[in-house]
């Protein structure tokens, strides 16, 4: 197996100083397919599987536990089976000799887990403001500008208008409302304390 120093330059011979495989394999006593390993893949070498391991203790009591684990999806979530519960069934229904801990595996990689999403949802009448810094050309010359933006969330439509006015003063964050129409009924705005942050 290659260290990551061989790895490094069997890379190095390769595409900096210009030689073939051929070349870096007789100079590094290696065979060619090695070589092309290395050149595919820069990270260290990872160990894959190429068939489950077997599970002489547990193995014959997969059907059982996967048909309990099935079942379990039909129930509520308090009268669903723990890997505790599993073991103690098996043991006193079907005599197992394994440990718990082989059960709580196993239950672990088989039960399905759920999807963990924050969703980001935003009613039609919510918006976003925010004041940040810009450094632009205005007539050929490097100008700072102050940016003020405004998005409504619900239909992603943003507007920036910009100018060369000062921060605004102000606490943290305060809400802002408009009477206008078009104007969103709820709208967080976020104020710099002190000076100025570059965004």
């Amino acid at each position: 197996m290659l260290t990551v120093d061989q790895r490094e330059q069997i890379r190095r011979a390769y595409f900096i100083e210009g030689k073939s495989n051929r070349q870096s394999a007789r100079e590094s006593r290696h065979d060619r397919k090695t070589v092309r390993k290395a050149l595919r893949d820069a990270g260290p070498p990872r160990y894959t599987l190429k068939a489950p391991r077997s599970r002489p203790v547990l193995g014959p009591y997969l059907a059982v536990i996967d048909r309990w684990l099935e079942e379990d999806q039909q129930r509520p979530p308090k009268q669903r089976h723990t890997a505790r519960r599993i073991h103690e069934l098996l043991v006193s229904e079907f005599d197992f000799q394994g440990g718990e801990s082989t059960v709580r595996q196993y239950v672990r990689e088989k039960r399905p887990r759920p999807e963990v999403m924050i969703p980001l949802e935003h009613g039609p009448s919510e918006a976003q403001v925010d004041w940040g810094e810009a450094h632009v050309y205005l007539d050929d010359r490097p100008t700072k500008v102050q940016l003020f933006c405004f998005r409504l969330c619900f239909a992603s439509a943003c507007a920036t208008p910009s100018g060369p006015s000062p921060w605004p003063s102000g606490g943290r964050a305060r809400k802002l409302s408009s009477p206008a129409m078009w104007a969103p009924s709820k709208s967080w705005a976020a104020f710099p304390g002190g000076s100025p942050t570059t965004t």
